[in-house]
């Protein structure tokens, strides 16, 4: 490297230059745009290094259990610098997500010492964090001697941050002052609308307003445009059919899984009026303008059918509908994103999410070694590098939204991605109520609306049904 390209980037570095003015200085040195993103990872890299010692257990080893994703595929096109910069060396196992939850459930049950961090979803820490699973990291974040001080723990969107830090307790809400941090939010899914342009154009309609709009605007777009069905929304019997757009619809409406008494006991709220008339519009949505097999569908069959042009609009993750717009999909660069907010009198968008998360097994060899990774890896440095060069999208840090240069990349390929986060990001946040039974309740709740859809049983008849056998459970568990 050149002084003046390290001139340049150390000026960046010290906020002395904005990220564009150091892009086109480099580029006019006759530095490509790729080359500009590795010289300023390495200079971030070394930046790092002079504020905290990164050296401390170098020679160490760690073993990663990761989920095939691009956002690991992002963090393993990173990793040298992380091994450059803390000498520990790192070795991961990938599998592919439908078998991966099973392998970490397999390798914490048994007290397995061979993986000492994981990604994993907020949710299964409901199950991992009560049975002595998994570490709080908080002794980690909060100790200066083990955090560098460039972490910046309130730099992530705090609705996120929240949502991965749970008191134990059943019905206890999610980010209270007591609450243990089971997990590092590393990137999350808000669940909004990505939708077909040209499609919509050729029905003459605009995006969904509202839960009403939505179910009209499908339908015309299965009828108005050949060969396609109005909107893809998951629909097989597991608790991720519930999760996405389900959910996040329905806690626009103010409805909720489960009821919290004042003893602190639990109940089920799925029979409400509210929640009747939802579920009716969903399972009206779901009849007219869903796929055929739509009991079958999971995330990838509803990104699939999106990408292949087989449906005009999915009800789902913004980033499906982000790798959908790109890669050898039929509809790279054709699709569009939209917040939605289901209820006609709601101030915004409320999005369930699901957030990928960083955390430490109990079982660790070196704790402390262990939680360089994970603060390299959920720090600002990386999330920038993952945002800008690879796909690690949606950034849980409010320092990447506002880089220029990650809404430039956002603006120009995928219109509308900004404005549908900045419309969501306030009220995303995981709506469900954290208890140890969460994937029996949102399981048996899936089956029940495959029920509905079917018309094997009323909504109504289905919801009372399901509301008694929750309420049983719960009671046999001690927890109603």
């Amino acid at each position: 490297m050149h002084e003046k390209e390290k001139d340049l980037i150390s000026a960046f570095l010290r906020g002395e230059v904005d990220r564009r003015g150091m892009l086109k200085g480099l580029g006019a040195m006759g530095v490509t745009a790729g080359s500009a993103g590795m010289l300023l990872n390495m200079m971030s890299t070394r930046a790092l290094a002079a504020d905290f010692d990164w050296k401390k257990h170098s020679g160490k080893s760690l073993k990663l259990l990761l989920n095939k994703h691009p956002y690991a595929d992002a963090m393993i096109a990173n990793l040298q610098n992380f091994k450059d910069l803390t000498g520990i060396e790192v070795t991961y196992d990938v599998f592919p997500e439908d078998v991966y939850f099973d392998k970490v459930t397999a390798a914490l049950s048994s007290g397995s010492t061979e993986y000492d961090a994981f990604m994993t979803g907020a949710y299964m820490t409901w199950t991992y964090g009560p049975a002595g699973w998994i570490t709080d990291l908080k002794e980690w974040i909060n100790d200066p001697e083990k955090t560098n001080p460039n972490y910046a723990w309130d730099d992530f969107l705090p609705g996120v941050k929240n949502s991965c830090a749970w008191n134990g307790q059943p019905g206890g809400a999610l980010g209270s002052d007591d609450a243990k941090q089971w997990c590092i939010p590393w990137a999350f899914e808000q669940n909004n609308i990505t939708y077909n342009k040209a499609m919509f154009d050729k029905a003459g309609v605009s995006v969904p307003k509202n839960m009403d709009d939505m179910i009209d605007v499908a339908a015309k777009l299965q009828k108005d445009v050949s060969g396609i069905y109005g909107i893809g929304l998951r629909g097989s019997r597991s608790w991720a059919t519930i999760h996405p757009g389900f959910l996040s619809g329905y806690a626009n409406f103010n409805e909720k899984d489960l009821n919290v008494g004042g003893d602190g006991k639990l109940s089920a709220a799925m029979n409400t009026a509210g929640s009747k008339a939802y579920h009716e519009k969903f399972v009206k949505l779901v009849q007219e303008s869903g796929p055929k097999d739509w009991s079958t569908y999971t995330w990838y069959q509803v990104g699939t059918d999106l990408g292949a042009g087989a449906s005009a609009m999915i009800f789902d993750a913004d980033c499906l509908g982000y790798f959908m717009n790109g890669g050898d999909n039929k509809m790279a660069g054709q699709l569009s994103y939209a917040a939605f907010a289901a209820n006609p009198d709601a101030k915004a968008s409320t999005p369930n999410i699901w957030i990928w998360s960083l955390a430490m097994s109990n079982f660790s060899k070196d704790k402390d070694a262990t939680w360089y990774f994970l603060q390299w890896a959920s720090g600002p440095e990386h999330a920038l590098f993952g945002a800008t060069k690879m796909d690690f999208v949606d950034p849980v840090r409010q320092s990447i939204w506002k880089d220029a240069s990650f809404q430039e990349k956002l603006n120009t390929k995928y219109p509308g991605y900004v404005d549908m986060f900045n419309a969501s990001a306030e009220g995303a946040s995981i709506k469900f109520t954290p208890q140890p039974l969460f994937f029996d309740v949102t399981t048996e709740w899936a089956a029940t609306l495959q029920k509905m859809v079917a018309k094997e049983v009323p909504v109504d008849e289905g919801l009372d049904q399901l509301a008694e056998s929750i309420n049983r459970q719960l009671k046999e568990a001690g927890l109603g």
